[in-house]
């Protein structure tokens, strides 16, 4: 198990199997900034506009697609954009100070915003990962959803949260660098029962991290399972293989060929699974399937009931000295690669995700940590991707 920092936060536990949780409403206090600061590599920039706002293109309908640049007083920032609530730049510094997006730069201006999955860091719902067979039984009814992977559901569908233009707001709290995006799910969108107002708020965060806050309420039961697909290179070019990824992960959630869960969960002991101390994304990719990719959901290491903000990964990226840690109140993270071959890539960009979720397939795995949503209630989901130089 990792050695963890102190928590910044920590949430009230949940009203519904570890998933609908409920924030203090009082302020939540800092209780110890991150070891390293950035702060060493680049003198306070001066921050008149922590939010611009702009436009940053139009949908085939006419539609505006607009753009929020957050940025702190350390000089990084985050450019997100209406559509899909992609995270389209995430600018850090290397240990020399110099700025390069850290999340792969697919979505450019005109048109290219539209290509949705798998180019950009965008946010998926109303149900992340995979569902089998698209179906899944609530209250005694079966609900049959759109079949996008196969015979199976994924990341919500064939339009899914990736594909539309949600409406948003930015921050009016003096100093903070922040903006809230809201999208209304129509009962029976993509097969999912009821009324699903669906949150998300990018938070810049003085302390470098880029905080994203989740949330939603519903007019009947429905599963829900938010997450930021954001393909991650901590050297901002070339391949991944040299990243050291850390996990705070002792087990994780067998899959089938199909990569549906069979429900068993297992021990990531003497597997190319085991990240529990740090490893070279590359160094055990002639284990892995054909594919030579990760595409697994790991089990956080937490106590049951446990909501809290919890460190899920840490990342180095040697050469540039860049460090990323992933904490989340989330019980699972999937870590998905780009192909991991035996020399590094020259024509292409590299890339990793860490998708901070509930476990795919949950709403047919009953021992699993529960997405079920229900009217009163409000789910909760917070996740931070914390920056340092090393």
């Amino acid at each position: 198990m990792l050695p963890l920092s102190p928590e910044m936060e920590s949430p009230t536990r949940s009203v519904s199997s570890s998933f609908i949780r409920k924030f203090p409403r009082r302020s939540l206090v800092l209780a110890l900034l991150l070891a390293t600061s950035i702060t060493a590599v680049r003198a306070a920039a001066p921050q008149d506009a922590p939010v611009q706002r702009s436009t940053f293109g139009q949908m085939a309908d006419g539609a505006e697609i607009e753009s929020f640049t957050l940025t702190n007083r350390h000089g990084l920032s985050a450019k997100v954009i209406t559509f899909g609530a992609i995270l389209a730049e995430l600018r850090v510094p290397d240990r020399e100070g110099k700025f390069t997006s850290v999340v792969r730069e697919t979505v450019a201006s005109g048109q290219g915003f539209q290509r949705g999955f798998p180019g950009a860091a965008a946010v998926f719902g109303r149900v992340a990962n995979r569902i089998a067979r698209a179906r899944f039984t609530l209250d005694g009814r079966e609900y049959r959803l759109a079949a996008n992977n196969g015979p199976n559901h994924l990341h919500g569908g064939i339009r899914n949260f990736s594909r539309v233009v949600w409406q948003a707001a930015a921050s009016e709290v003096p100093g903070e660098a922040a903006v809230t995006l809201t999208h209304v799910s129509a009962d029976g969108e993509e097969g999912y029962p009821g009324k699903l107002t669906a949150t998300v708020r990018y938070t810049l965060t003085e302390q470098d991290a880029l905080r994203i806050d989740y949330s939603a309420t519903t007019d009947k039961p429905t599963p829900v399972n938010f997450t930021n697909h954001a393909y991650f290179n901590l050297a901002g070019a070339g391949d991944v293989l040299e990243h050291e990824l850390t996990l705070n992960a002792g087990r994780y959630t067998v899959v089938d060929d199909a990569l549906i869960p069979t429900g068993e969960i297992h021990s990531v002991k003497e597997s190319p699974l085991d990240f529990t101390s740090a490893t070279r994304l590359g160094a055990r990719a002639a284990q892995l399937a054909a594919s030579r990719r990760y595409d697994h959901n790991f089990v956080i290491n937490r106590r049951d009931g446990d909501a809290s903000l919890l460190l899920a990964a840490r990342v180095i990226e040697p050469r540039s000295g860049r460090a990323m840690e992933v904490w989340t109140t989330e019980p699972g993270v999937q870590l998905y690669t780009s192909p991991l071959g035996d020399q590094p890539a020259t024509d292409r960009v590299g890339t990793f995700c860490l998708e901070t979720q509930h476990f795919p397939d949950s709403v047919n795995h009953p021992h699993f940590p529960s997405t079920i949503l229900r009217p009163g209630e409000t789910c909760r989901s917070r996740t931070e991707f914390r920056f340092t130089v090393k």
